[in-house]
């Protein structure tokens, strides 16, 4: 059975790992969590970013920190995955999907504007496989309604837009660094923030409440409850893990984006012939290779794509994408607690193969094991 994903791994995580645990100090925050914090914020120019225990954790503290209260309305992509919806209906939000453009199967900023209402108060970009949402325009239409905009870009780190790194565009920015993603700690993401004004709530937001974070800068002399918090911090060792990845981005990332150029020449002549569709990446976007997928006409034609014999496409893996993606065909709580019309989205779940690793001796490309592998679209976050 050929693996969906293998989890990156360079080599050096074990040193890196040892090295915090000889420091006594396991917990969060500690030397290799500050160093993969610095990194973001350098590499990316983010104002602040903050690791945290998952790519969902990251957008349960932006929906805190957008101050969503019962009733708000959260504008999304009707394509996502689950933690995309969830993180803001823990906050009592009403959640109106807006459907997907047909190249990138991103959210249709040309739609965005039509369900917005006066209780709109966010929009949650989320920047599919890696490839960038059309974000002037969503900046546009958000400061023109007085609207706060988060990014989910789980799948997006080392992808641009225009010159400028996913996450860092909105008003918050969310990274996954799950075992899917192409840097990993096996559990874990990051938030980035662009408003200096709200990195202490942030901190207490992460330190189950409390201001321990100024704390240990020597701002007070005690820490203690202060606010409304969780516990969002990620061990040390996981960060080390991490952080032996992120001093190989670039290699990383060069290497995941040959394997998807091999991917697209394989699959483009199908493509021009019209029996698949491939990936579209719009002028201005650089993107990371997370995902190479194809889109067959129509549920029949997948169908027996998946179903053909062991032979010539006995290494090819397809899945399914998670079920928060199309909420009022697929997910009783989409129907209950949405508003939505979205012919798109419900077209693309029935035609969507995600590519793995095993496409790889399909069409004979050459790459690294570690690294050249595809994510499921959306798993884990």
């Amino acid at each position: 059975m050929i693996k969906f994903n293998v989890p990156p791994y360079m080599g050096t995580e074990f040193d890196y790992m040892k090295q915090a645990i000889a420091t006594g100090n396991i917990g969060g925050d500690g030397e290799f969590s500050m160093r993969c914090k610095h990194w973001i914020e350098d590499r990316f120019g983010a104002q602040a970013a903050y690791l945290t225990t998952s790519g969902t954790s990251a957008l349960e503290m932006a929906a805190w920190l957008c101050d969503i209260e019962p009733g708000d309305e959260v504008i999304l992509p009707s394509f996502t995955f689950s933690s995309t919806a969830t993180a803001f209906l823990q906050r009592g939000a009403r959640l109106v999907f807006v459907d997907v453009r047909p190249d990138t199967m991103n959210i249709d900023e040309t739609k965005i504007e039509a369900a917005i209402t006066p209780r709109t108060k966010v929009i949650a970009a989320v920047h599919y496989a890696g490839i960038a949402c059309e974000m002037d325009t969503i900046m546009d239409i958000a400061r023109t309604h007085g609207l706060t905009v988060v990014e989910d870009a789980a799948q997006g780190v080392m992808s641009t837009y225009k010159g400028r790194a996913l996450g860092t565009i909105g008003d918050f920015g969310c990274y996954s660094f799950h075992e899917t993603k192409n840097y990993s700690m096996g559990e874990g993401g990051a938030i980035v923030i662009q408003d200096p004004a709200l990195n202490d709530q942030a901190e207490i937001l992460r330190e189950k409440g409390t201001n321990r974070s100024r704390y240990f800068r020597g701002q007070v002399d005690k820490y203690t409850w202060v606010d409304y918090g969780s516990s969002l911090l990620p061990s040390d060792m996981l960060a080390a893990y991490l952080w032996a990845q992120l001093q190989e981005a670039d290699r990383i990332n060069d290497d995941r984006r040959a394997t998807w150029d091999a991917y697209y020449q394989a699959f483009l002549p199908l493509s021009e012939k019209g029996p698949l569709g491939i990936p579209t990446v719009p002028e201005g976007c650089v993107h990371n290779a997370h995902l190479f997928y194809v889109k067959l006409a129509d549920l029949a034609e997948r169908t027996a794509f998946m179903e053909l014999p062991q032979g010539a496409w006995r290494a090819v893996v397809v899945s399914l994408r998670s079920p928060a993606l199309c909420p009022r065909r697929s997910s009783s709580t989409g129907a209950s607690r949405a508003r939505t019309s979205i012919p798109r989205a419900r077209a693309t779940v029935s035609r969507v193969c995600p590519c793995t690793t095993a496409w790889r001796r399909l069409i004979g490309a050459r790459s690294s094991r570690r690294s050249c592998r595809s994510s499921r679209a959306g798993s884990g976050r």
